[in-house]
């Protein structure tokens, strides 16, 4: 849990250089959907380009609040909030789930689930 929380930190204050400081060298992001957004990214450089796209796209608004956390083993689950405006495709406000798997006290592998993929999918295009 502790990892995580160091991470969910760093990300609200925009502190990559903590938030990278979380990951271990090989870790896996898995992002859903089918949208320009959409794959897997892996290793701590691709993962913050990737954070770094979501910025670029929505003009600086995007924002992620974690609402509870619980762990079991090496799993931590998060409840989240994800918004972001973007010209031409209005608000996106949604709640999810953020699923890390830890090694070690790094964060190893992330999997996001979000309540409305398709709707998720046409706002990032």
């Amino acid at each position: 849990m502790d990892v995580v929380g160091r991470y969910g930190a760093a990300a609200a204050a925009g502190d990559m250089a903590a938030l990278a400081a979380t990951l271990t060298k090989d870790v896996v992001w898995h992002q859903p959907g089918a949208n320009q957004l959409s794959g897997d990214h892996v290793g701590p450089e691709a993962v913050l380009a990737h954070l770094g796209r979501f910025m670029q796209l929505s003009g600086g608004t995007f924002a992620l609040e974690t609402e509870s956390a619980t762990e079991s083993g090496n799993l931590v689950a998060t409840t989240v909030r994800f918004t972001a405006e973007r010209e031409g495709a209005g608000t996106l406000d949604q709640h999810g789930v953020d699923v890390f798997r830890v090694e070690g006290d790094l964060i190893a592998e992330i999997w996001l689930i979000g309540e409305d993929q398709a709707a998720e999918d046409r706002f990032w295009g």
